[in-house]
C-alpha cells in the first residue's frame, strides 16, 4: 500500500524553494532564478521500506501571492519552511511563518522541517546554524542546513518531514503504535 503525503514548501521569494524541490525531483539545479506562483509536483518514494507518493506543493515567496496561501496551505500536512543562510530578512520571515502555520492549522505542534538553504555560499554567510538549531529546537522540530546547487541534505529534508508527519498523525509504519503529538483543541467525551 502507497502512502500519500501532502508537503508545502514555504519561504520568502529567493531563498531557493523551487531549487530544493527541483534537485529533490529531478536531481537538477536551477541556474536561473524564475519566480513561482504555484507548482505542484509528484514524486514516488521508499522512506524506511515504505512506498510514499509525496504532492509536493512548491509555493510563491512574493508577499503579492499572499492571499493564494490558505489556497494551497489547506491540504498540507507538512511545511518544509525554508530561508537563506545569506539573508538574516528571510530567517526572520521564516520564523512569521511558523506562527503562521500552526495557527493556519489551529494546532500547538505540526510536522514541519526548517531548512537554511545555500550552504555552498558559505563565505556569504549572515544567519549562524545555531540560529536555525534554536529554532527548530523551540519547535520541536528536524533542522537542515542545504544547498540545492550540490543537493546536501536535500532529500532529508523532505525525509524528515514525512517521518513527521508519521509521528504526529500516530501512524508510523516503522513504530506502530507509537503515541502522536499532542494537538490543541478540545476533545469531547
Amino acid at each position: 500500500m502507497v502512502k500519500e503525503h501532502t508537503l508545502v514548501v514555504v519561504g520568502s521569494g529567493g531563498v531557493g524553494k523551487s531549487a530544493i524541490t527541483v534537485q529533490f525531483l529531478y536531481n537538477q539545479f536551477m541556474t536561473f532564478y524564475d519566480p513561482t506562483i504555484e507548482e505542484s509536483y509528484r514524486k514516488q518514494v521508499v522512506i524506511d521500506d515504505v512506498a510514499c507518493m509525496l504532492n509536493i506543493v512548491d509555493t510563491a515567496g512574493q508577499e503579492e501571492y499572499a492571499t493564494l496561501r490558505d489556497q494551497y496551505w489547506g491540504p498540507g500536512e507538512g511545511f518544509v519552511l525554508v530561508y537563506s543562510i545569506t539573508s538574516k530578512e528571510t530567517f526572520v520571515e521564516v520564523q512569521d511563518l511558523t506562527k503562521l502555520v500552526l495557527r493556519t492549522k489551529d494546532a500547538a505542534t505540526f510536522p514541519m522541517v526548517i531548512v537554511g538553504n545555500k550552504k555552498d555560499l558559505e563565505h556569504e554567510r549572515k544567519v549562524p546554524s545555531a540560529d536555525g538549531e534554536s529554532l527548530a529546537k523551540d519547535l520541536k522540530c528536524p533542522f537542515f542546513e542545504t544547498s540545492a546547487k550540490t543537493r546536501l541534505n536535500v532529500d532529508e529534508c523532505f525525509t524528515a518531514l514525512v517521518r513527521e508527519i508519521w509521528a504526529d498523525s500516530g501512524d508510523d509504519p516503522v513504530n506502530p503504535g507509537g503515541k502522536a503529538k499532542k494537538k490543541g483543541g478540545c476533545v469531547l467525551l
